[in-house]
Formats: structure tokens, C-alpha cells, sequence
């Protein structure tokens, strides 16, 4: 597997890897992936933030990594946006993305970086811990699934001054061959 920044070419590989997902996958993404036209504009020029597709040997995509910078005075803080293909969960593709987006979102000179979770979601919040991510908020009932459920979302957050130095000393800040 290899980590690449989104390019045109992965375009429409990354359209098929969204149409792939579970309904209930989808209701939590922000963004409109079932557009193939929104999923080549993330490659233009002046999109904010960076974006990177884990692509196994066949070229297709198991993974999709996005640091998004938030706008105005909360331009010192970067948002993860993380989705692993059913088929690959639990096999060290997402902390591998996740380190990656995180590297960059620190050498990118971003103070604080976050990620917002469906509180369910076990896995993921312990892989986010364990890169040193710490609850900052719960939001109660904030989305609504596919069937009409209210969920509780988790906000975690990094916070650079606190993590940066103890990540170095455990070597989180070198990047990994896939």
C-alpha cells in the first residue's frame, strides 16, 4: 500500500471508493462525495487544506485522509477528515493516514488539529487517543443517521505545544513506508 496526494489522476478512483461505502458511512461525511464533479474540484488549485488516497497494489483506493484548515481567527486549527474502505479497517491503514495528516498539519505550522467522531465509533477514538488526540467536546444528539436516529458526535484535539515534543521522542513525526 502507498500513501499519495490526491492528484486528478486518482479522481475517479476516489469516487469509486466513496460509491463503495456502507449508506450508514455516508451519513457522516461532510462533504458531497457521491459528485464525481466535487471530487475532481479537491484537486484545483486554491482548494484549502491537502488531501491523501492509501491505494493498495491494484491501484484502487482503501483510504482517504483531508487536513482542512478552518477559516478567520481559527486559522491556526486544522480538521482530519479520515474514511477507511470496509475491507481494510483494522489492518493500521487509519493510524497510517492519520499520522501522515498529522505530521503535515504540524509542519504545516498548524498550533491545534482535530477530528470529530460518532461517539459509537470505539476504534477509531482509541487510534486517535493513541496518537495523542484528547476529548474537547461531545456534542449530544448534533447528527442524524440514515434512519432518522440522533447520534452524539466526539470532538478530540491535539494540541501542538502539549504532544509535538513527546511525539518526536517516540518517533510519531518520521514518516513510515507503507
Amino acid at each position: 500500500m502507498t500513501i499519495a496526494e490526491l492528484r486528478a489522476e486518482h479522481a475517479d478512483a476516489v469516487s469509486r471508493f466513496f460509491a463503495e461505502l456502507p449508506a450508514g458511512d455516508l451519513t457522516f461525511i461532510k462533504e458531497d462525495v457521491g459528485e464525481p464533479a466535487a471530487v475532481r474540484g479537491w484537486v484545483r488549485q486554491g482548494v484549502p487544506g491537502r488531501r491523501w488516497v492509501e491505494l493498495d497494489d491494484d491501484g484502487r483506493v482503501a483510504g482517504y485522509v483531508a487536513v482542512r484548515p478552518l477559516p478567520g481567527w481559527s486559522d491556526h486549527v486544522g480538521e482530519i477528515r479520515l474514511v477507511i474502505h470496509p475491507e481494510h479497517r483494522r489492518q493500521g491503514l487509519g493510524t497510517a493516514l492519520a499520522r501522515h495528516a498529522l505530521v503535515y498539519a504540524l509542519e504545516a505550522g498548524l498550533t491545534k488539529v482535530m477530528v470529530e467522531l460518532v461517539a459509537d465509533q470505539e476504534h477509531a477514538l482509541a487510534m486517535f487517543r493513541a496518537l495523542g488526540f484528547s476529548g474537547e467536546a461531545l456534542l449530544r444528539d448534533h447528527v442524524r443517521d440514515r434512519e432518522g436516529a440522533l447520534r452524539d458526535i466526539v470532538v478530540l484535539a491535539h494540541f501542538v505545544d502539549e504532544m509535538w515534543p513527546a511525539m518526536i521522542s517516540i518517533g510519531l513525526s518520521q514518516e513510515e513506508d507503507a
